[in-house]
């Protein structure tokens, strides 16, 4: 009975806190840079509000014996917790699209140029994941639950790596461990070893498990918290970038915007007159009977 008064704290403080980081975010006017993180946060939000009564009234109706209720109840629970388990490893995928774009914005051609491979990356990994799902004589409710489960661990991977490369970038990048990039990265790369863990964990033991639930609940209000301090206190300012001759940040920048220019066009075919303006076709006029040479008249022996 304590478990499970723990369990359902947990899920409260969760929507709270969802609501605070959302606070927090439109409070700083942050919406700009971290809209995909917000909208991953409302969708949060939103799920917990509707599940959470859910749960409640399937309990209910199978305490009351209200069987046909009780299943009704559990069947609106599993589609809307599958759906946006789903909607919300899609949008972890956009959060750390923006949180790399945001710590790469003063190199601009390494920033192009990881976001070209990170787009890639992303769709291949989805593609990947919705066939690897796939197995003969699968049901549909099955094959969801594995699609879905595996584009979750290929975003979680894809946010470990995110949060590696942060680590290793923040300061050439003129940041520090006190920037809203960093705390949200560290964040989504908390969550990411935790499913990583928990998805792990499911393999190994399918059924219900009241111990991981406990830890899940707990990583997520803490990922939570932190989300709501790093928007809520004063950010430092972003210090600029003085990088020296040698650094490859700099060599792989200027190769990243050179391959990045538009290329030029050169003329390898006839030009039809209606192009050309009527003094552009008059002086070429001209300049073409200027370079005629007369055909001799008489050619002596």
């Amino acid at each position: 009975m304590i478990t499970a008064h723990f369990l359902n704290s947990l899920s409260y403080l969760e929507v709270v806190f969802c609501l605070a980081a959302l606070c927090a975010i439109t409070l700083k006017k942050q919406w700009t840079e971290y809209w995909s993180l917000g909208a991953f946060l409302a969708l949060r939000f939103l799920s917990d509000i509707v599940l959470i009564p859910l749960l409640y009234f399937k309990e209910k109706f199978a305490a009351e014996h209200s069987m046909a209720s009780a299943h009704t109840a559990y069947t609106a629970y599993f589609y809307i917790f599958w759906i946006g388990f789903a909607l919300e490893s899609i949008l972890t995928l956009i959060v750390v699209y923006s949180i790399f774009r945001l710590a790469m914005a003063p190199l601009k051609g390494l920033q192009q140029l990881g976001m070209l491979i990170f787009r890639w990356a992303a769709s291949i990994s989805i593609v990947v994941a919705l066939g690897s799902a796939f197995a003969p004589e699968m049901t549909r409710t099955n094959y969801l639950i594995a699609a879905i489960s595996q584009l979750q661990r290929t975003q979680s991977i894809l946010t470990l790596c995110l949060l590696v490369f942060v680590c290793f970038a923040i300061v050439p990048m003129g940041l520090n461990y006190a920037s809203r990039i960093f705390g949200v990265s560290l964040g989504l790369g908390v969550m990411a070893t935790n499913d990583l863990v928990q998805s792990a964990w499911l393999t190994l033991n399918p059924g219900m498990n009241t111990a991981r639930n406990m830890v899940n609940g707990v990583v997520i209000c803490l990922v939570l918290v932190t989300w709501t301090a790093y928007f809520a206190l004063p950010e430092p300012k972003r210090r600029m970038i003085v990088l020296p001759t040698t650094s490859p940040f700099l060599r792989w920048n200027q190769i990243s915007q050179v391959l990045g220019d538009n290329p030029g066009f050169v003329a390898v075919g006839g030009m039809p007159p209606e192009l050309l303006a009527p003094a552009e076709i008059e002086i070429m006029q001209r300049a073409s009977r200027k370079m005629v040479v007369p055909f001799p008249k008489s050619m002596s022996a």
